[in-house]
């Protein structure tokens, strides 16, 4: 996916994927991780996403991946953070409150900038990606984070050919080969079409939510 799309559809509001919500399945299935307090965990794409806000309620580092700047921005001034702004090379980095957000693109994050990330929270990077792309983006997150570390992944199977993405469909079994190296768990799966008009206006007949733990 071009930066332009991205930054396209934020600008037009064309934000279906924003949860006005914490993350359900976040909610219930973090502690399964059993992530120490002061932990680091790494979202990416993280968007305006409240599950940020919820991950560093829980005493955790946050620290997210975000392409557009408007999305950063919208995030804390929706939430009554005054950030703390740096500008680096590779990213401008936001700040506040044990959230730290760099707005630029996810693949140019280095080792060196997620130093101390023992987690991963995917809710919504694995599936905005096409499949070239995910490939790439399984490779790069094992460069980032060590062995021992852990975490939660969630993706959406349908019937591609009823609706293009993103979202994208994510079978299990690519789940499987792209993240051989964190072993993925699965913890859950639920419909969730019937709280999907998009996909429901489309013929979609399932839409198959799926919730895995990873653990390197």
């Amino acid at each position: 996916m071009q930066a332009a799309f991205w930054h396209s559809r934020w600008k037009h509001n064309q934000i279906g994927f924003h949860q006005l919500q914490v993350n359900a399945d976040l909610q219930r299935f973090w502690p399964v991780l059993e992530v120490p307090v002061g932990a680091r965990v790494l979202v990416p794409l993280c968007g305006k996403s409240l599950d940020l806000l919820w991950l560093a309620g829980q005493g955790l580092q946050v620290l997210g991946v975000e392409l557009s700047e408007q999305a950063v921005e919208d995030f804390f001034r929706e939430h009554d953070l005054v950030p703390q702004v740096e500008q680096c090379p590779a990213f401008k980095v936001y700040r506040c409150a044990g959230i730290e957000i760099r707005c630029g693109d996810f693949f140019a994050l280095s080792a060196a900038d997620a130093q101390g990330c023992t987690a991963v929270y995917d809710r919504a990077a694995l599936i905005a990606l096409p499949p070239p792309l995910r490939e790439r983006y399984a490779r790069h997150l094992e460069m980032l984070l060590p062995v021992g570390s852990t975490g939660l992944l969630i993706t959406m199977d349908y019937d591609q050919t009823k609706l293009d993405g993103p979202p994208f469909a994510v079978i299990d079994a690519e789940v499987q080969r792209l993240f051989a190296a964190w072993q993925p768990a699965e913890l859950a799966s639920h419909d969730i079409l019937q709280d999907s008009p998009k996909f429901r206006q489309a013929g979609v007949e399932q839409l198959c939510e799926r919730i895995y733990r990873l653990q390197r």
